[in-house]
Parts: C-alpha cells; sequence; structure tokens
C-alpha cells in the first residue's frame, strides 16, 4: 500500500541518527538522508559578502538612527 505521508526528523546526535535509521530499516521504509550544509543560497551569500567587502573598502556609509527613521516617514 503506497501513502503519501512524508515525515521530517531533526536527529541532533549520532546516537539518534543511527536509532533511526534501525527503526526504519526494521520496519522495511524506505528513506532517504539530506544534509543542509549549505542552508543559503550561494548567490545570497556571495552578495553579503561583497556587501562586506565593499564597506571594508569603504564604498559604504554608517548612517544614525534618525537618519535611518527618517527614511521610513
Amino acid at each position: 500500500m503506497q501513502t503519501q505521508n512524508i515525515f521530517i526528523a531533526h536527529p541532533s546526535t549520532t546516537e539518534q541518527i543511527k536509532a533511526l535509521k534501525a527503526f526504519v530499516k526494521a520496519l522495511n521504509i524506505k528513506f532517504e538522508i539530506t544534509t543542509t550544509e549549505k542552508p543559503y543560497n550561494q548567490q545570497f551569500v556571495d552578495k553579503i559578502l561583497q556587501g562586506d567587502e565593499d564597506f571594508k573598502a569603504g564604498k559604504g556609509r554608517k548612517m544614525t538612527m534618525d537618519e535611518l527613521n527618517g527614511l521610513w516617514k
């Protein structure tokens, strides 16, 4: 019998990972393991890093809270 249910678990230790693997294998459940080594889009990360480099190179401007609040009005 095929079902559309998907379960997502977030184990925090290697013992939990091993236990989950053993459990689903024992029940003959198909499973896959994915990792989130890079949770952010690389283009986004590149833009942020470029902004940091630009600011260090003097291409940025510091603003006071009053200046920032003036932008919202």
